[in-house]
């Protein structure tokens, strides 16, 4: 009698039984590495300046309250909802020039400075109450 196995089935190349392994690795708990990184990225929250929008705001003397905070995140959340990019934001007599998917401010200009002027590359305006 012959001590050899003798089988149909073709035996998988090691790289191949890697990735089905590591495949398996990427799912934990049923999220995969990409819907928990959008999720976390989903929860990121508060608005940023670029330094450009800091300098236009200490030159205009524009102070925030957090409730102007608040009052600003709620524009760009209703922004974001409709799907704009880029929004004008006009609340209590400034307008905020904003990258809706960064959630960054650009720019800021009051409304002693507004006359006038003109906004481009915007896709949406928000005035708030």
């Amino acid at each position: 009698m012959s001590n050899q196995i003798y089988s149909n089935r073709p035996i998988a190349p090691l790289q191949q039984s890697n990735q089905k392994r590591n495949t398996n690795r990427v799912k934990k708990n049923g999220n995969s590495f990409n819907e928990i990184l959008q999720n976390q990225l989903k929860e990121k929250s508060g608005i940023e300046f670029s330094g450009h929008a800091k300098k236009r705001l200490n030159s205009r003397n524009i102070n925030l309250t957090s409730q102007d905070m608040n009052k600003l995140e709620k524009a760009v959340t209703k922004a974001e909802n409709k799907g704009a990019k880029e929004s004008l934001i006009m609340m209590d007599k400034v307008s905020y020039v904003v990258s809706v998917e960064n959630k960054t401010v650009i720019t800021a200009v009051d409304d002693q400075n507004m006359k006038e002027n003109v906004f481009t590359n915007i896709d949406s305006a928000v005035v708030m109450d």
